[in-house]
């Protein structure tokens, strides 16, 4: 039975779509107990009010708080809980005991007692919520634009010769300007039916850039709010800004040093050293998409920026393949991009100092 005491306990949730199992350890790493909840606001509360019953509840492990433990993570935020993100379990310990919620739930509280999970969750609650909202919208709209791009060419392909040869020689805006402009008369033969279905498709792409414009403006006034400096950088469009800030999250004071990014990135070099060999590696962890961002900048500055340019000829000319002088330059963007980010005073304490 719950009994109230002083004795600080730690909180472990094995996060679901319509539920969250969670589990409670002393300090001591006793085991107490487990209990399932809904994943409803009058859930997160009893799921709190059950964990508190047992003790002082300061730190708690969530599962995925990114996704199905972000809604619970947020809460648990606001009643003053540090919440750390658990991402796998002990697998010698999954092998010994098997695997269930509850087991996972226990392992993920044994995790902060152990310090095996110390990286502390995203908030979620300014604007790179926002950021993330409009980013996977855009992305969506980018595909399906691109999608229907290809089946208007792939339809003029096979169309008449005669419709195809009016078609000819066009850039793709001209091109859709007239697709759209064709007759929306019903299809009755091959050729109707082409110049019915262009003209579907090409109206299509047209909503789709005006959508993609919307939400690009969007962005830009989001990220704004959050780095004002960040699009000011040579390279850095709202695409590439976007995928940082939402690797750094709200909480970008969690990220303990420019170093701590560029690993969250993928972009601080491995030591694989042994013996009288001493080298370092390539990082194939962190954030991919990130990873890809800062990519994108170093080719674009070194594109068009000389003193980028002049900078990989130097790599080069000190031995340095020119792929390892770009591995560098990334490291390098890493480190401007979280100064813009550290620097930038996140929208939660601009709330605080308001009040």
């Amino acid at each position: 039975m719950p009994h109230t005491n002083a004795a600080e306990v730690v909180l472990g949730v094995d996060t679901h779509k319509d539920f969250h199992v969670a589990a409670v350890v002393t300090d001591q790493a006793e085991f107490i107990a487990t209990e399932t909840f809904p994943t409803t606001a009058l859930g997160y509360r009893q799921l709190l009010a059950w964990a508190t019953a047992y003790g002082d509840v300061r730190q708690a492990g969530v599962e995925c708080t990114g996704s199905y433990g972000a809604a619970l993570t947020r809460y648990l935020l606001t009643q003053g809980i540090t919440v750390l993100e658990v991402n796998q379990g002990d697998r010698a310990e999954r092998r010994r005991r098997g695997k269930s919620d509850a087991i996972d739930a226990e392992a993920a509280a044994r995790a902060v007692l152990s310090g095996r999970a110390h990286a502390i969750a995203k908030t979620g609650d300014g604007q790179i919520e926002v950021i993330r909202m409009l980013r996977t919208a855009k992305t969506s709209a980018v595909k399906a634009r691109s999608q229907a791009i290809n089946q208007l060419k792939a339809i003029i392909v096979r169309s008449d010769p005669g419709l195809r040869d009016s078609l000819a020689g066009l850039s793709n805006p001209r091109l859709i300007r007239r697709c759209a402009e064709f007759d929306l008369s019903a299809p009755s033969d091959p050729d109707s039916a082409a110049r019915y279905t262009l003209r579907v498709l090409a109206r299509r792409i047209q909503n789709l850039t005006a959508e993609i414009d919307d939400l690009t403006t969007g962005l830009q006034a989001a990220i704004r709010a959050r780095a004002p400096r960040l699009l000011e950088r040579y390279g850095v469009g709202p695409d590439t800004a976007s995928a940082l800030l939402l690797t750094a999250g709200d909480n970008s004071d969690r990220l303990t040093s420019e170093a701590a990014f560029a690993a969250l990135c993928g972009v601080s070099p491995v030591e694989a050293s042994s013996g009288k060999t001493h080298r370092r590696r390539l990082n194939r962890g962190g954030d991919r998409t990130a990873n890809s961002a800062l990519y994108t900048i170093a080719i674009a500055r070194l594109r068009w920026d000389a003193r980028t340019q002049d900078y990989v000829r130097r790599r080069v000319t000190e031995g340095h393949t020119r792929r390892e002088a770009i591995r560098c330059l990334k490291r390098y963007i890493a480190r401007e991009i979280y100064r813009d980010i550290t620097t930038a005073t996140p929208a939660r304490q601009v709330r605080q100092l308001a009040a």
